[in-house]
C-alpha cells in the first residue's frame, strides 16, 4: 500500500463537506508530475486530505476506492481518481508543525508547495497520524 497527500482549497471542499458528501472524484489536477502520481494511486492506497489556502492544514484520512488512476472522460491527457473519507482528524496538522520539525525533511510538501498530488513516506504518514492524535 502507498500513501499520498492530496490538496484541495477550503473553498471548494472541506473534509467535513467530504465526509457528509461520502465520495469524491479527484479530476481537477491539470499538472502532469500530479497526474503521474494518480497513475500509480491503487484501490486502498490512504491519502492524507490537506486544505490550502488560508487553513494550510492536514485535515484527515481518505482511501482510494477506485481501481487506480483512470482516464478522464474528458480529456484524456488527464486521470482522474475517486476517494472516500476515513476518519476526520482530531487536532489538524498544520504546515507549520511540519515545517518546524526536521523529520519531516524531504517530503514535496516543503519542497514542491504547488504540487497537489504527492507520494507520502510510510515514515511521514505515520508521523502525521501521530501528531492528529495529540
Amino acid at each position: 500500500m502507498n500513501h499520498w497527500l492530496m490538496k484541495e482549497e477550503p473553498k471548494k471542499c472541506t473534509f467535513e463537506e467530504f465526509e457528509k458528501d461520502g465520495k469524491r472524484v479527484w479530476k481537477k489536477v491539470k499538472n502532469y508530475q500530479a497526474r503521474n502520481f494518480i497513475r500509480e494511486m491503487e484501490k486502498g492506497d490512504l491519502v492524507l486530505f490537506y486544505n490550502s489556502g488560508d487553513v494550510k492544514a492536514v485535515q484527515g484520512v481518505a482511501k482510494v476506492i477506485s481501481d487506480g488512476g483512470y482516464e478522464s472522460p474528458e480529456d484524456e491527457r488527464w486521470t482522474w481518481v475517486d476517494i472516500e473519507p476515513v476518519e476526520k482528524f482530531k487536532n489538524e496538522v498544520t504546515l507549520a508543525q511540519i515545517k518546524a520539525d526536521d523529520f519531516f525533511e524531504g517530503l514535496k510538501l516543503i519542497k514542491q508547495t504547488r504540487l497537489s498530488v504527492m507520494p507520502v513516506s510510510n515514515a511521514h504518514f505515520d508521523k502525521i497520524l501521530s501528531l492528529s492524535a495529540g
